[in-house]
């Protein structure tokens, strides 16, 4: 692609609509953090992949900034193209803030109002109120420059089986109007696909990775709407649909519903309503934060005792993985890849498999150390018989959704990997067995995993934890492990709430280092709560630095290697693997 051409063509139309600036964000018109190819503008302007960032172009500039995570992968992906990267900190929408330095007064910026929420919408004009610089959402700029724009998708609607779900369509529908009415709304409009999908039980394939489909919803007192692609929705469906009180209208007809309402009030969550749509309401708004994403936070019994099961399939598929890999490397390298494909291979040999939850991460050596590297076909490293491997990855499986992190040496550690790894490790166990009072926020926690890496002046750059979905998004909101001043670091730890625990450590143009596992907060009593770590796979005990783990430590880990073991060991089949993953359990001295 001749990204200049394209900046070319960007700019002409710019100075046709009179704009200075024109922002092109990540997102979708859901606010969602994958999306549908149609949606990839950011992706197809600038040629970084990473899931977040914004693309800013001016007459003079194109900028690109992005968080920690993506720093490596960056300068990498934009070193051949007219993109300047831009490294985020701490302070909030700093391309904003930079567009209000460098535009005279009297400016204009243009954005896609679809892909814009609400919040970030009266955020931004905020900022560049100061300098009169005015925000036009009107412009669709990609449409009009990209020729050959991915079609929205089209795929079909799966009902989700109570069986995994726990909770009927209906009965999850009058828990939001339960709610609804303690907040004296008539409406409650959602927005993020996540919501919907968990709301009426039903699921799809419109986002890689996410088992979602294109749709907005609009719950009442007494009916519920569904807008939605109607070719989406077998005869069945729709009919279930109808006959418990939700109609089905078109995908884009609800800008025109809700514009047409003229009686009661509405509750729309700002920060996931896109601000075409936020605008387009005709009655009162409550600005209130969604009532389902608080509510499928919390899992139910079913959907816990399905999880549980599915990690220890998955742990099988690991096992069957890794040993395939140990076996492989005795003869021959493989890439980075390979492996990745390999772990779709034994998922789907589980049961009740989808698909990956996320493009695997499969780091070898300095790869690791790029956060959320993902390697391709054409572009992939050979691992060899040493040195040090990080691997993230997971499956979405009908009954339940994996993310797990394991960091392996491939021969004999360094001291120095050793200490690393045992510094993460002692966080993440710390981290695994807090007990904490109710109340306590995961801004709160976060310090836990970081201890024994701040004590030598170390540090990672990302959150510890995130929320995880059920056959729904790897990445849930509200609730997780990260600094006070965000959503995940504000919400307080609920019973029932899925996150992840994953510290880290990476060295650049070395390795990386990372432990994720996924843990369920459970009442301990006397008004306080506890972790239960659900994912099933043992820790490379090799890399263990001994002397600078307790006692207290290595007897949790032994537990969780027994246990572990009883749980995946009936899973694997063949007796090799099986003895082979025993070996991978056994406990410390």
């Amino acid at each position: 692609m001749n990204y200049s051409e394209v900046l070319k063509s960007a700019r002409t139309h710019m100075k046709e609509q009179g704009l200075d600036a024109y922002i092109i964000p990540s997102s979708d018109p859901h606010q969602s953090e994958y999306v549908a190819d149609h949606w990839k503008s950011r992706i197809w302007i600038s040629g970084f992949t990473g899931s977040a960032g914004v693309a800013v172009i001016t007459a003079e500039n194109a900028a690109l900034w992005t968080d920690g995570r993506y720093f490596i992968q960056a300068e990498k992906e934009l070193k051949n193209t007219p993109f300047q990267l831009h490294k985020m900190g701490n302070s909030s929408h700093p391309h904003v803030r930079w567009l209000a330095d460098i535009l005279p007064q009297g400016g204009k910026i243009g954005v896609h109002g679809k892909l814009l929420s609400e919040s970030q919408y009266i955020t931004y004009s905020a900022i560049l109120g100061k300098k009169k610089i005015s925000l036009d959402t009107s412009y669709d700029l990609i449409s009009v420059i990209h020729s050959d724009r991915p079609d929205l998708p089209t795929e079909r609607v799966w009902s989700f089986p109570l069986k995994y779900a726990g909770k009927t369509r209906t009965d999850k529908i009058d828990d939001i109007r339960k709610e609804m009415s303690a907040k004296g709304v008539s409406y409650h409009l959602l927005t993020a696909l996540d919501d919907i999908a968990w709301t009426f039980n039903l699921r799809g394939s419109d986002v890689e990775f996410n088992p979602v489909f294109l749709a907005y919803a609009l719950i009442g007192e007494k009916e519920s709407l569904l807008f939605i692609d109607e070719s989406k929705l077998d005869d069945e469906i729709t009919s279930l649909l109808k006959s418990e009180g939700t109609t089905v209208l078109p995908y884009d007809s609800v800008y025109t519903y809700v514009r047409e309402l003229t009686i009661g009030k509405v509750l729309v969550d700002p920060s996931q309503a896109n601000r075409d749509l936020y605008a387009s309401i005709g009655i009162d708004i409550l600005a209130d934060r969604s009532i389902p994403k608080w509510l499928k936070a919390i899992k139910n019994e079913t959907e816990i005792n399905c999880i549980k099961n599915t990690m220890a399939r998955d742990g099988a598929a690991l096992a069957y993985t890794f040993y395939w890999l140990e076996k492989t490397l005795e003869t021959r390298t493989v890439s980075e890849y390979e492996l990745a494909q390999k772990l779709i291979f034994y998922r789907k040999k589980q049961g009740n498999y989808l698909g990956e939850s996320f493009s695997a991460i499969v780091g070898y050596k300095s790869n690791g150390a790029i956060i959320h590297y993902r390697p391709d076909e054409t572009q992939s490293a050979e691992i060899h018989n040493e040195g040090m491997l990080l691997v993230d990855s997971g499956g979405q499986y009908t009954d339940g959704t994996t993310d797990i992190t394991r960091t392996l040496s491939l021969s004999m550690p360094s001291e120095q990997e050793k200490k690393h790894f045992t510094l993460v490790l002692r966080g993440n166990i710390a981290l695994s067995r807090a007990i904490f009072p109710a109340g306590t926020s995961g801004g709160q926690l976060d310090v836990i995993a970081r201890q024994f890496l701040w004590q030598e002046k170390l540090n990672f750059q990302h959150g510890t934890g995130h929320g995880v979905g059920f056959c729904l998004n790897v990445h849930e909101p509200p609730q997780g492990f990260a600094g006070i001043q965000t959503e995940r670091g504000k919400t307080v730890m609920k019973s029932g709430m899925l996150t992840s625990n994953e510290p880290g450590y990476y060295l650049e143009g070395a390795y990386g280092i990372r432990i994720e596992n996924l843990v369920i907060s459970r009442e301990e009593g006397n008004g306080y709560l506890g972790f239960e770590t659900i994912t099933l796979y043992p820790m490379d005990l090799k890399l263990i630095e001994e002397s600078i783990i307790n006692k207290n430590e290595k007897a949790w880990l032994n537990r969780y290697h027994d246990k572990v073991y009883r749980a995946v060991s009936p899973h694997i089949i063949d007796e090799e693997v099986k003895s082979w993953f025993k070996i991978k359990c056994r406990p410390l001295n």
